[in-house]
Order: structure tokens, then C-alpha cells, then sequence
């Protein structure tokens, strides 16, 4: 699917004078490369659960093992899988532009980090990282703990956990604030593969067009932003952003 071209082009002159850009990422960009959203994960021995028992600290503390497993099996579906022509351009445009694009994602796959952007904020964390479960202590060291299902300290116990955002759980706070600071101050708003449907990363939308920015959307299927937009491109993200960010001939 090609966006209409006369639109592409108004984009790319929306861009061309824009001062700051931000971009919001969801989950159709890790799509293309292959990357199951959580629920697609699901499949086989792990389709017998339920989301809510996989991604909240209540499932996590009444079967730590279990958990730690399917955190396990959705990292190892990560192997082999390569960033797309829509990471990489996200990428190319940063380095061409130092300082003037804001990465701002909902995904934990760590692809837009692999492409090379740089400071990419990632709202709801990061699937490879893990952190401790409670508050630690002096004696909780990631590099001292105890193998197992899940590692923990071998002094207090303290368990490893995913560095996801789980239900029910604020996003980080330092990095929604930067979030919505650029989200405030852009001239212009990429919402790429989301279905604009998870808050408050899709309220960064609102706040950029509040803000008096213009807003595009980047999606092959409607979008619950789409009302929010100025624009709205119609395909992938590996489609339409080598095209939209590419320099100018």
C-alpha cells in the first residue's frame, strides 16, 4: 500500500520546516519485522493463560517461575528477528538531523535501539532489561544474583523481573516526561503503527496538536488518532517512512 503522493509530498514539506519532529511508535512497526504483539504470543502451552496472569506483579508473585518462563520464551522469539526498512529510516534521519528528532516508543522489542537511534524513550520498557522486584537493597546486585527461575539475590531473596511496564503500573515517570515535553514543543507529530488505542502514550497526540503542531499518522488500517490528524498515510512503516524521511533529491 502507497500513500497518495500529493499527501506524502505535504508531509515531507510539513517536515522540511519543522524545528523539532516527534515520533510515536506502536506495535504495527515491529509487525513487519516479525515481532508477535503479547497476545499473538500466546500460542501453544502458553494460550491456556490469561494476559492478566503474564503482566501483572500479582501473577508475577503468585508464580514467579511461570512468568519468568514466558518472559523467557517471548526473548528468545526475539532471536534472529532484524530491524525494517522503517527502523532504519527513523535511524538515517536522526544522524542526519542531530538533535532534532525525539523517538518516542510503546514497544520493548529494542529494535529502534539495534537501527541505531539514539535516546529513544521507551514508554513501557524494555523486554531484555530486568530490575529487581521490590525496592532494593545494599546487598541487590543484577551482577550477584542467584541462577534460577527467577534469579534473585542469594542474601534478602529480592527477585529479578521483566523491565516491562505491566498492567496496572505508571509508566516511567522521567521517561513520560520527556515524552510529553517534546510532545509540547514539536512543530510536527509522526504516530507510526498504533492503534492509538493505549494511554497516555496516545495522549501524546492531543498534546502535540494542543500544542499547536501538526500531526500525522502513519498506519495501514484506521487508527482511534486518526480524528487528532492533519494527515493520515495510508501504509506500513517500512513503506511509507524510507519515503517520507529519505533527504530531498
Amino acid at each position: 500500500m502507497t500513500p497518495d503522493a500529493p499527501l506524502l509530498e505535504t508531509v515531507r514539506q510539513w517536515l522540511a520546516a519543522a524545528r523539532q519532529v516527534a515520533v510515536l511508535t506502536g506495535a504495527g512497526v515491529s509487525a513487519e519485522s516479525g515481532v508477535p504483539t503479547f497476545r499473538d504470543a500466546q500460542t501453544g502451552f502458553w494460550a491456556r493463560y490469561r494476559p492478566e496472569d503474564m503482566a501483572t506483579e500479582q501473577g508475577f508473585r503468585a508464580q514467579p517461575a511461570l512468568v519468568w518462563r514466558w518472559y523467557q520464551h517471548r526473548r528468545a522469539m526475539l532471536q534472529g528477528v532484524q530491524p525494517n526498512a522503517g527502523h532504519h529510516a527513523l535511524a538515517a534521519y536522526a544522524r542526519q538531523h542531530p538533535g532534532r528528532l525525539t523517538l518516542i516508543t510503546q514497544n520493548v522489542d529494542g529494535l529502534h535501539q539495534r537501527a541505531g537511534s539514539p535516546g529513544v524513550l521507551c514508554l513501557h520498557g524494555d523486554l531484555m532489561a530486568d530490575r529487581f522486584l521490590d525496592p532494593p537493597r545494599p546487598c541487590c546486585h543484577p551482577d550477584t544474583v542467584e541462577a534460577g527461575e527467577p534469579p534473585h539475590c542469594p542474601r534478602c531473596g529480592n527477585l529479578l523481573r521483566p523491565g516491562v511496564v505491566w498492567f496496572g503500573e505508571a509508566l516511567p515517570l522521567p521517561v513520560l516526561d520527556a515524552a510529553q515535553q517534546a510532545a509540547r514543543t514539536c512543530q510536527l507529530m509522526l504516530v507510526v503503527g498504533t492503534a492509538g488505542a493505549v494511554y497516555p502514550a496516545a495522549g501524546l497526540a492531543h498534546l502535540a496538536r494542543a500544542g499547536g503542531a501538526r500531526v500525522a499518522i502513519v498506519n495501514p488500517q484506521a487508527s482511534e488518532l486518526d480524528g487528532v490528524a492533519h494527515a493520515v498515510l495510508r501504509g506500513t512503516a517500512a513503506a511509507v517512512l524510507p519515503l517520507l524521511l529519505a533527504p530531498a533529491a
